[in-house]
């Protein structure tokens, strides 16, 4: 049963410490267990993962007691670690009203709300493009040479100094990065009414993906286990265009960017929040994912069950536990329970790496984070 709240924060520390706190000694290494289950084979525990926003983390740091946030994820048992190489690119313009353009070129405002802080849009920086020509000349395209690629090297042989854990980087997401310098109306209208200038903003980001692949493989080789790749395709009820205009749109640039990653021999991992129920089988067996994140279990159709059951003999799944109800409103037998029940439905026979369905947020109490985290692992 899921007690935690009457713990203090040395008994909750000691807990995870007791469970957790020694990787080195456990059967299998964490990279061993996240390739394991990949395979679709069944590991001593299903792997764990963990993505929250800054003051989440923050949060957790302070209850723990932490020194660092590698610290706060040994203690937690997470099994997965990201590395990005350091930037060292122009610096990003910032304007005078405090709007500021990121390194991938799109314009970004900060907002805040009672539990954090966001990026949101500002404006739509080639909203006004009338040519292919006006795409391919824009001036703040990002260069993979922006990036120090051999600066990823010492930050995996740290994270793996005393056990290996389960690598990856995050490539970024194609169609999400494209609409972003366009508007998102504009660029669904025109991708079925004047595709051209659409279709040169996906091709432009996915040689930028292409050529940062290549520069991150050439350095650190068989040290990096997983790319991450995504793009928000979906909403809440269904796909945020038909199947037919992603298969002709969308898909054929992520096809390309997977040729080149699978060139690699690593597995891929991609990412699509909302229902996308009806394009599964395609991304399984037209674009080639090993891993599917994040399985928003309460968009229409996602149901684990019948996923696992249709395709969890082709693919692995990452991620499940509800942020929309059961974290922020559930109580923690709630989250101890759906834990319990992802991980002995999506982790038969292997195949299921639990992580929550996107970043934890800053309104989810840390009593059901840690639940979470100190559910047990095993399929029963």
């Amino acid at each position: 049963m899921a007690t935690f709240i009457s713990y203090s924060p040395s008994e909750v520390r000691g807990l995870l410490e007791k469970k957790y706190g020694k990787p080195e000694n456990d059967p299998m290494t964490p990279q061993e267990r996240v390739a394991t289950t990949i395979e679709r084979k069944l590991p001593d525990r299903v792997p764990f993962d963990f993505w929250a926003v800054p003051e989440v983390i923050e949060h957790l740091e302070d209850y723990l007691n932490v020194q660092n946030e590698e610290e706060m994820l040994r203690l937690l048992g997470i099994d997965c670690r990201v590395v990005t190489p350091d930037y060292i690119g122009p610096e990003p313009e910032k304007l005078q009203d405090g709007t500021y353009y990121s390194i991938w070129g799109s314009h970004l405002k900060l907002v805040k709300n009672n539990f954090s802080t966001y990026e949101e849009y500002a404006s739509f920086p080639l909203a006004d493009a009338q040519s292919v020509a006006d795409i391919e000349s824009w001036p703040k395209w990002p260069k993979a040479a922006y990036w120090n690629w051999k600066s990823v090297l010492p930050k995996i042989d740290q994270l793996n100094s005393k056990v290996p854990y389960h690598i990856r980087y995050e490539v970024g997401g194609i169609f999400e990065s494209s609409w972003a310098l366009y508007g998102l109306d504009r660029f669904l209208i025109d991708m079925m009414q004047k595709p051209k200038i659409p279709t040169a903003i996906l091709n432009c980001y996915t040689d930028l993906m292409i050529d940062n692949v290549r520069n991150l493989m050439e350095v650190a080789g068989d040290k990096i286990n997983m790319l991450y790749t995504f793009d928000d395709i979906a909403t809440q009820n269904s796909l945020l265009m038909s199947p037919k205009l992603w298969r002709e749109y969308i898909l054929p640039c992520h096809q390309r960017l997977n040729r080149v990653i699978k060139s690699y021999g690593v597995k891929i991992m991609y990412h699509s929040c909302g229902s996308i129920i009806k394009i599964i089988g395609p991304l399984i067996d037209e674009m080639g994912i090993d891993v599917l994140n994040p399985l928003q279990p309460r968009a229409a159709g996602m149901n684990m069950q019948t996923i696992k059951d249709q395709y969890g003999q082709k693919v692995a799944f990452h991620g499940a536990i509800d942020i929309q109800h059961t974290l922020p409103y559930g109580t923690q037998q709630d989250v101890y329970d759906e834990v319990r029940s992802r991980c002995n439905i999506l982790g038969k026979g292997g195949g299921y790496i639990c992580a929550s369905a996107h970043y934890l947020q800053a309104d989810i109490p840390l009593e059901n984070i840690l639940s979470m985290y100190l559910a047990p692992r095993n399929v029963e």
